[in-house]
């Protein structure tokens, strides 16, 4: 029988889908005994599990170097890749929103040439241009993302927001709430039919973990 292998986010992610993985009866004890690999194995269950950046989570699943894998929903709406999402996990909860400036608010629709500062080009471009039937003019952003409208960059940002002090410190507000995101598992596929029996007995392990939250 081969190994069947997840993706899991590095950082918080990881660690929070390594507890649910566990408390299903997966052995993650190496990953806690060796916290510098990036791929470590439950013989037992013959489950495989590696760390990688958030974003590329997506592409291992679909291009089914992983069977499975965990990753926020602002992760799978960027990428926009040919995958199963079958469960939302619940945790690392926040919302993917519009922001700006507060005399903004309620007056969105009177910016006629909007620019768009924000790490997520391809949400952005959605929301504005398929929901609101606008034409942006987006402006990549790596990091700091509420500095732009401070400085003139863009009008407005979309971003993620947890508990929105980080707009209120800048003199921000939530102009629209663009999606809920959370954490959610994602499955190749063609594993979903090959290695359907071991897939969704994760999935209903995991679906008994989130009723007893």
């Amino acid at each position: 029988m081969r190994y069947l292998t997840i993706a899991l986010s590095k950082g918080r992610l990881a660690e929070l889908s390594i507890e649910m993985l566990e408390k299903i009866g997966i052995d993650c004890s190496e990953y806690r005994n060796e916290s510098r690999k990036l791929i470590f194995t439950d013989d037992k269950s013959r489950i495989r599990f590696f760390l990688v950046k958030p974003a590329d989570v997506p592409t291992y699943v679909e291009y089914g170097a992983a069977d499975m894998g965990v990753v926020g929903k602002d992760t799978l709406l960027e990428e926009g890749r040919n995958l199963h999402e079958v469960l939302n996990l619940g945790f690392a909860a926040c919302r993917m929103v519009v922001a700006g400036p507060a005399e903004l608010a309620g007056k969105l629709d009177s910016l006629n040439n909007k620019r768009v500062g924000t790490k997520y080009p391809r949400i952005a471009r959605e929301y504005f241009e398929h929901n609101r039937r606008e034409s942006i003019e987006v402006i990549r952003l790596s990091g700091s993302v509420e500095l732009a409208p401070l400085v003139g960059l863009s009008e407005v940002i979309v971003d993620l927001v947890e508990s929105g002090r980080t707009l209120r410190d800048n003199g921000l507000v939530v102009l629209d709430t663009i999606a809920d995101i959370s954490a959610r598992l994602v499955v190749n596929r063609v594993s979903m039919k090959m290695e359907s029996e071991r897939v969704n007995e994760i999935i209903n392990g995991l679906k008994k973990q989130l009723k007893n939250y």
